[in-house]
């Protein structure tokens, strides 16, 4: 039985995460969570949490757990915690091995001829000063990660367009390339974002590296 950790699972991406890994008969998976009542309304009354800060929280909590899933979205103002959380999920990795998966933006993928930063087209967006901080401070988790190689981690960048919905039927897989399906279309839905970590969780391909998923 693989022990599974969702951080954010009250969330978009935590949420499918959590309801697609639960019937799983191979995956003990916990919530962990802030706000005990949001979860709840989001998950069920009977969803298993683990309830608290996770910045603050005693390393110990987080020990009983073989896969730890980053799905956390704090306000644009607090993104900066997305690396703080990173460091602090690294450093325990390396004290008893486990498997780290951080779901990242698609600010840090590369797309255009000249292969320019998305966040680059994201901070020419009219409107974007109350978020924009998000995808910057993920560019820097990505480039905090890349310096990691004692640990299992895996980033996993969604496409341009990140939206709540069922898994696609089929999704395809890149690496630092901001992809499209045949349709010109970049996006990809929280049930197919579930579905690849899910498989990550139960069968890993990837190490020490970011990839990327997009409906086709």
């Amino acid at each position: 039985m693989i022990k599974v950790g969702i951080i954010g699972a009250s969330g978009m991406a935590g949420s499918a995460i959590y309801k697609f890994a639960v019937p799983q008969k191979d995956l003990k998976v916990t919530g962990i969570i802030r706000n005990e009542e949001k979860a709840k309304k989001v998950l069920g009354d009977n969803a298993n949490l683990l309830i608290g800060d996770v910045l603050t929280m005693d390393d110990a909590l987080l020990k009983n757990f073989d896969v730890i899933v980053d799905a956390f979205a704090p306000a644009p103002e607090k993104a900066n915690e997305q690396i703080t959380l990173a460091k602090k999920l690294i450093n325990l990795s390396k004290d008893d091995n486990k498997r780290i998966i951080f779901i990242l933006g698609a600010g840090s993928l590369h797309t255009g001829d000249d292969e320019h930063l998305v966040v680059k087209d994201i901070e020419k967006m009219a409107g974007n000063e109350a978020w924009v901080n998000i995808p910057r401070q993920q560019l820097k988790e990505l480039e905090y990660l890349r310096g990691v190689n004692d640990v299992d981690w895996l980033g996993i960048s969604p496409a341009m367009m990140f939206e709540a919905g069922p898994e696609a039927a089929e999704y395809a897989l890149g690496g630092d390339e901001l992809l499209y399906n045949d349709k010109g279309e970049s996006k990809v839905t929280s049930g197919t974002m579930a579905r690849l970590v899910v498989n990550e969780i139960l069968h890993p391909q990837h190490h020490q590296e970011r990839i990327t998923i997009i409906d086709k």
